[in-house]
């Protein structure tokens, strides 16, 4: 038998070398068994013992009675820990060893790449060498592990995971509880309203459930919902300002205030409308004032736009 990394193996101890550990043996090959791995009673020279195997720092095929959080093609949600710019994410996997996500795996944008704390899919596969290392589990991994979203979810907020994140949109297993695995969902980058990173957690309202189970998500309120809160949140923002005047408007560029805001051109046009029609704000050009501001307007105009 030949050991391989990643799989778990009923061992006999063949000898204690102190004070380094114990000797394991499958008849064939021998591998250590340090002393810091050991769980429970110390084990007897003689006796099998449950080990995982896997490489240690110094790429030596190693044995542990810790139990890792996913082996080999297995599939798991892990914690980045710690980054590398160019080595890519390390991940907790349960060992006094961390798993490696390389750098190949990440997406090419910096800013979709995960943090230490971000949760990923991964699977456990071996890499040119036999090293053990993370992919990232895409559609063909998760998809048979989904179940269909239930009509009850319809505009709901739901929290999940992004596993994959493109110009287009944001991928998400949103959370299945006690019901299962979860649900396949989509937030499209008209409904974002920021960048997300592979493996950051995110909540999101269910707009539309597909025949196929599927959701479709948005980070942002029903229009109705979401008029009333930015048209609070920019009359916030234009009382803070000197001279209660900004330079946004309805001539101003979507991407400019998606940037400022966080929220569309037209939630941004329907929030301004409603402060218009209400008598609270009035535009002049590129502009925007307090109606209450409207001699200010010299003087707002003087101030550096941020």
């Amino acid at each position: 038998m030949s050991l391989v990394a990643g799989q778990t193996y009923s061992l006999k101890i063949s000898r204690e070398v102190s004070p380094y550990g114990f000797f394991l043996t499958d008849g064939e090959s021998e591998v250590l068994l340090h002393y810091t791995e050991l769980v429970g009673h110390k084990p007897k020279v003689g006796f099998p013992v449950d080990v995982f195997i896997y490489y240690d720092s110094e790429d030596r095929l190693a044995a542990t009675m810790k139990k890792p959080l996913l082996q080999l093609d297995e599939l798991a949600r892990l914690r980045v820990v710690d980054v590398h710019p160019k080595l890519g994410c390390f991940l907790e996997m349960g060992l006094s060893r961390h798993l490696l996500l390389p750098l190949s795996e990440l997406p090419e944008g910096i800013n979709y790449r995960p943090l230490p704390g971000d949760e990923v899919f991964v699977v456990m596969k071996h890499d040119k060498i036999g090293r053990l290392v993370a992919k990232i589990a895409f559609e063909e991994e998760l998809s048979p592990l989904v179940f269909h979203a239930p009509d009850s979810w319809r505009n709901t907020w739901v929290e999940g995971w992004v596993t994959k994140t493109l110009q287009m949109g944001s991928f998400v297993i949103v959370d299945g509880g006690v019901v299962g695995f979860g649900v396949y969902g989509l937030i499209p980058s008209p409904d974002r309203t920021r960048a997300l990173r592979l493996g950051e957690r995110v909540r999101a309202r269910v707009t539309f459930i597909r025949e196929d189970g599927r959701v479709n998500l948005s980070m942002t309120e029903r229009k109705e919902v979401g008029r009333v809160e930015d048209a609070d949140r920019l009359l916030a923002f234009l009382k803070e300002r000197p001279g209660g005047g900004m330079p946004y408007s309805d001539q101003t560029e979507a991407e400019t205030i998606k940037q400022r805001f966080g929220i569309s051109k037209s939630a941004f046009k329907r929030a301004i409308g409603k402060l218009m029609k209400e008598g609270l704000v009035t535009q002049k050009g590129s502009w925007t004032y307090l109606a209450s501001a409207g001699d200010s307007s010299a003087e707002a105009e003087g101030v550096e736009k941020k």
